[in-house]
């Protein structure tokens, strides 16, 4: 890829990291804390630790000093290459979040007089919440970075605990995070809008990323198959196979890899293959299902 190629890529992936941070943000402060939604993740922890400390720290000033320990024992699992864009996707959502706070407040003014008369209508922010919030992540995730948290939360146990499948991993945190809600506000009702706000923002992530399903395998066909054979195993920590093929129309040989990915590895796999061999041929499909080690187990 050409320097020129390379600065535009980059300015155009940090484009889309502002834009989806500043969506997510603005989901979180006007759908969600002001009505007490907490839709797991390091989100819902701050949002429930905002109320307990009496409103006095700001949302995303939590947001960031759960994260900074995170930073610091997840940086060998999203690798060096992606630190730097989920570090400034981190700081721009916690300080978009406290930033959008006075606009919060008056969509809240505004939304009283007409829609609130008895009480809040925890529904329709919990979709909306949910649907923006979800669509901004997806947009940060697409761009080969994060917004932190329970990504690399997840991931740093999947480590520590290999038998925990990153799936189960997000899944275990996000179901304590519901708890913790249910809790700390004595109200098993916001606990379940939390559960419909946490639903639709995955499903939301899952559509801009590309995939509904577990996991993706992958087929790829270059002349450099060894290096990106490499690149996968060192970087996206996943197994790969090469089987010897045959190009019919030029009759020469290649080595065909083949590989199987979680779905939010997806972007991160397209740039370093991009990255070694821009014309390589890659075909993606649905795993619906996978066995073994570092997805599900055989027993399950």
């Amino acid at each position: 890829m050409a320097k020129g190629d390379g600065f535009r890529k980059n300015a155009e992936d940090y484009f889309w990291i502002i834009l989806g941070s500043v969506v997510t943000a603005a989901a979180i402060s006007i759908f969600l804390v002001p009505y007490r939604l907490a839709p797991g993740g390091i989100t819902g922890v701050a949002t429930v630790l905002f109320y307990l400390f009496g409103e006095k720290v700001p949302v995303g000033a939590i947001i960031l000093t759960l994260n900074l320990p995170l930073f610091a024992f997840g940086y060998k699992i999203i690798g060096r290459k992606f630190i730097l864009r989920t570090v400034v996707s981190t700081l721009l959502l916690s300080g978009l979040i406290d930033m959008l706070r006075p606009v919060a407040k008056r969509f809240n003014e505004l939304m009283t007089p007409e829609m609130q008369a008895e009480r809040p209508d925890y529904l329709l922010y919990s979709i909306f919440g949910g649907f923006f919030m979800g669509l901004g992540m997806g947009l940060v995730c697409k761009s080969g970075a994060t917004t932190g948290g329970t990504d690399l939360a997840a991931g740093i146990l999947n480590r520590i605990f290999p038998g925990i499948t990153l799936g189960r991993a997000l899944l275990f945190i996000d179901t304590v995070v519901i708890i913790f809600v249910a809790v700390a506000f004595r109200s098993f009702l916001l606990a379940l809008y939390s559960i419909i706000a946490l639903y639709i923002s995955t499903k939301m992530i899952d559509v801009i990323i590309g995939g509904t399903n577990f996991a993706k395998s992958v087929f790829i066909i270059s002349d450099h198959a060894g290096a990106i054979a490499k690149d996968i195993m060192t970087e996206l920590d996943r197994g790969v196979t090469g089987f010897r093929g045959v190009g019919m129309y030029s009759n020469t040989e290649k080595t065909v890899l083949y590989c199987v990915v979680h779905r939010s590895q997806m972007q991160q796999l397209k740039l370093l293959v991009r990255r070694t061999d821009p014309n390589a041929f890659v075909i993606l499909s649905d795993a619906t299902e996978v066995l073994g080690e570092g997805f599900m187990h055989m027993n399950d």
